[in-house]
């Protein structure tokens, strides 16, 4: 149908009202990437606002050296990676079971796990059940507890139940297992929802902030979000970080603010570079998922 002239005046108030308000969203991240890579003497007399003045690249050369950034980067990979793995694991294999008609008690499974939507343990409960497993000063006191996401559960049961039964019809008649149809048939034909959950746990895993402070001990565990909000907490630990540069070589001149911009900037671009492989994927997941209930 065509648009009337109201409607297409409409439309454009809508676009350019969204596209300002998108660019506004890039402010802060335009700012970070100034800050991390502007000369000291520009970040201290103010001037520094979207776009580096000078070029100085001492901050990630003092992170490197007097940190261990890369010791916590490495961790935050391993709980990401293997995290997104059992996660996406426990998801299939719990929500393909319940979004077949033919299991018994579907129903019933299904309104259990919803109720943990609406109440949980506790905090206390949850670390009291942790501890007497022995889990503290583990990564798995990270996966297991939350394992599985409700919301990613019913999001992925949606879509699988969404899968027209006439596959099933045609896999059982040339003989296929339930293994191998869910296997050959129904995780190929579910690669939208499985990108776009991924996306959802590892951005979780990859954020992880409370758990770390409250089951992980060991520093030399930390994650690199942790590491990153010490850092940018302890006006003492940020002056080591300054002087340790400095004595290192007389070329490296730093100042707390690049250093904190520069530890934001490693914790946010991991994410914003794996995102645009999943983008495509994301909004056809979501939706196709959330189809019926």
């Amino acid at each position: 149908m065509k648009a009337t002239p109201g409607e297409k005046v409409f439309y454009a108030i809508n676009y350019i009202l969204l596209a300002l308000l998108g660019v506004t969203c890039l402010f802060p991240l335009l700012n970070t990437i100034a800050l991390s890579l502007s000369d000291i003497h520009e970040i201290e007399s103010g001037r520094v606002t979207f776009y580096p003045i000078g070029w100085n690249t001492d901050a990630f050369s003092s992170l490197l050296k007097g940190t261990r950034v890369v010791d916590s980067f490495q961790n935050s990979l391993i709980i990401t990676l293997v995290g997104v793995l059992l996660s996406m694991t426990a998801t299939i294999i719990t929500a393909y079971p319940i979004s077949r008609r033919i299991f018994i008690g579907r129903r019933m499974f299904t309104l259990a796990m919803v109720f943990t939507m609406l109440f949980s343990g506790g905090l206390i409960p949850t670390y009291l059940v942790v501890k007497s497993l022995g889990l503290i000063n583990s990564y798995f006191a990270l996966w297991l507890p939350g394992l599985i996401s409700t919301y990613n559960l019913l999001v992925m049961r949606t879509f699988f139940m969404n899968i027209p039964d006439e596959l099933d019809d045609a896999a059982r008649i040339d003989g296929c297992t339930e293994l191998g149809y869910l296997l050959r048939i129904v995780l190929p034909l579910s690669l939208p929802v499985i990108a776009t959950l991924t996306l959802f746990y590892g951005v979780g895993y990859w954020n992880m902030f409370l758990g770390v402070l409250i089951y992980i001990n060991d520093t030399a565990k930390f994650n690199l979000i942790v590491l990153v909000q010490n850092m940018i907490q302890s006006q003492r630990l940020l002056q080591e970080i300054v002087n340790s540069g400095a004595a290192s070589t007389t070329d490296i001149e730093v100042v707390p603010e690049s250093l904190k911009a520069a530890g934001v900037l490693i914790v946010v671009v991991p994410m914003l570079v794996v995102y645009p492989f999943l983008q495509r994927y994301f909004v056809k997941g979501v939706m196709l998922g959330s189809i019926k209930g």
